[in-house]
């Protein structure tokens, strides 16, 4: 009696470090679940170092798709061979698709995830932001700031040419002038819930809108800080599902 060949596994991966955590891996195992695809898989690769993405990519088969995470999401970028014309120009990655003829080619959803969320929080006054951190993640959202007509500036704990103000240097001025104010850095994620960004709450006014990219836990200091001012607040959970049902499309995309 002949036996009917197994199906061939198809695998999917996030790629980062210390992601147990992982949006992620609980998303698109369920996806995978309500969908049927019996046959599909996603899993962490939870690496100390990028130069480890050479062993996965030798030792793993069967891989169709990665998502990118902290730290490597500017790290990952010389492992591949070709950038989207958008993840190029923020100079980001959190997105690879393996081509039929095994080219790794990187995108970044977290601007389309992030611009389609704040999209329908945005009001007239809503002018200038502050962009919290200066790590892979701050890049996209910058470019969906620039694209959305918002004039933005860095705070980083440390000066450079891309930092306008240091965390020392923020004024209530400041904060008053800059409607919007994103954290892209990662404190307040679960389990360290009590730590959030060192800058002058007390200035914040009802005009403001604080987004927090973290989602783990669903309010984190950052944002229980901004409600105590009346601020619209917003979690990263929608952008984080937004870019999530982007890297699947991409990954199918023929």
């Amino acid at each position: 009696m002949d036996k009917t060949p197994e199906k061939q596994k198809v695998r999917f991966g996030l790629i980062g470090k210390n992601i147990a955590y992982s949006f992620s891996r609980r998303y698109f195992t369920q996806k995978f679940k309500d969908e049927g695809l019996d046959t599909y898989s996603y899993e962490n690769f939870d690496i100390d170092d990028i130069s480890q993405f050479i062993d996965i990519l030798a030792t793993q088969k069967n891989i169709k798709g990665f998502n990118v995470t902290i730290p490597y999401k500017e790290a990952i970028m010389p492992y591949l061979h070709k950038l989207n014309k958008k993840a190029e120009a923020i100079g980001a990655v959190n997105t690879i698709r393996f081509t039929k003829k095994g080219t790794l080619v990187g995108y970044n959803t977290d601007y389309f995830g992030f611009k389609k969320s704040l999209e329908p929080l945005l009001k007239s006054h809503h002018k200038n932001a502050l962009i919290l951190g200066t790590g892979g993640a701050s890049k996209a959202i910058a470019y969906a700031l620039k694209s959305l007509g918002i004039a933005y500036a860095f705070v980083s704990r440390q000066p450079s040419k891309q930092v306008t103000y240091t965390y020392t240097s923020l004024s209530e001025n400041v904060i008053k002038t800059h409607q919007i104010i994103i954290n892209c850095t990662p404190l307040g994620t679960y389990p360290n819930t009590e730590d959030c960004p060192d800058i002058p709450y007390h200035a914040l006014t009802t005009n403001h809108l604080l987004y927090d990219l973290i989602y783990n836990p669903k309010e984190t200091t950052f944002l229980k800080q901004g409600n105590t001012y009346g601020c619209q607040t917003f979690n990263g959970y929608s952008m984080l599902e937004l870019q999530a049902k982007k890297a699947w499309k991409i990954w199918n995309s023929t």
